[in-house]
C-alpha cells in the first residue's frame, strides 16, 4: 500500500478543567501516548505528527515516536481555535515544504479507546466516502427528551411522548475520537455531505471533561482490556 496519509494529533498545552490533560497519566503512561501508538501500529500513515505549542508535549510526542516538524502558532493554541483551524494550519505548513497528502486522520490526544483496527475501518470507508468518523448511539432516546424552563418540564418533541422507545429512530453522536477525511474535501467542516460512520459501542466511548470522566474512562479501558 502506498501510504500518502497524514495523522494529525492536536495537543495544546492549556486545559482549564483538567490541567495538562493531554499528557496526564492514564493507567501508567501519558494519555497522548495511546493515540500515537494506535496511529503508528495501524501502518496507515506516511507521518504521525503532533500539533502543539508546548515544549513538554513536543518532547513526550517524540519519545513515543511521533514527529513534531513545526510548532503550532499561539493564535491556534487558545481556547477559541477549532480543530479545523489547526488542520488548515498544519496542511499549510506542509505545503510550504512542498509536501502534500491525499487524506488525513485527526486523532484527539485524549482518546485511549482508539485502536489500529478501527482506524483501518475508517480509512477503508474513504473508498466510497469523502470522510469517516466514529459514532455511538445516544444512551436514551433523544426524541423523548425534556426541556427544563423556570423549573417546569415539558417534552422537547411532544409528538413522541407516547411512542414506544423501540419504535423511535436510533440517533447517534460523535464519539470524539478521530476524523478521517480526504484533503480535497476539507472546506468548512470535517463532516462532509458524504461522510461514513464507524459505529462504536457505548463502552468504547467516554467524553473526558471532568476528573470523574477520567476515572470512568480508566475503568472502561481496564474492563475492555480484561475482557479480550
Amino acid at each position: 500500500m502506498v501510504k500518502n496519509s497524514l495523522c494529525i494529533i492536536p495537543a495544546r498545552g492549556g486545559s482549564k478543567r483538567i490541567p495538562r490533560k493531554n499528557i496526564k497519566n492514564f493507567l501508567g503512561k501519558p494519555i497522548i501516548a495511546y493515540s500515537i501508538e494506535a496511529a503508528l501500529k495501524s501502518g496507515l500513515f506516511a507521518e504521525v505528527m503532533v500539533s502543539t505549542e508546548d515544549d513538554e508535549i513536543v518532547g513526550l510526542a517524540k519519545s513515543f515516536g511521533a514527529q513534531v516538524p513545526f510548532k503550532r502558532t499561539e493564535r491556534n493554541a487558545d481556547d477559541y481555535a477549532t480543530t479545523l483551524d489547526v488542520v488548515k494550519e498544519v496542511l499549510k505548513e506542509y505545503e510550504a515544504m512542498n509536501v502534500y497528502f491525499d487524506s488525513i486522520c485527526i486523532i484527539y490526544p485524549t482518546a485511549p479507546f482508539v485502536t489500529p483496527d478501527k482506524l483501518k475501518i475508517g480509512f477503508e470507508k474513504l473508498t466510497n466516502f469523502d470522510a469517516a468518523i466514529p459514532v455511538t448511539e445516544f444512551s436514551f432516546p433523544v426524541l423523548r427528551s425534556f426541556i427544563l424552563k423556570d423549573g417546569r418540564l415539558s417534552y422537547n418533541w411532544p409528538k413522541y411522548e407516547k411512542v414506544r422507545s423501540q419504535d423511535l429512530e436510533t440517533l447517534y453522536h460523535d464519539a470524539g475520537q478521530w476524523y478521517w477525511i480526504k484533503t480535497n474535501s476539507i472546506k468548512n467542516s470535517l463532516v462532509t455531505e458524504n461522510t461514513a460512520a464507524v459505529v462504536l459501542r457505548n463502552l468504547e466511548v467516554q467524553d473526558i471533561d471532568q476528573e470523574q470522566d477520567w476515572r470512568l474512562a480508566e475503568l472502561k479501558y481496564e474492563f475492555l482490556q480484561s475482557s479480550k
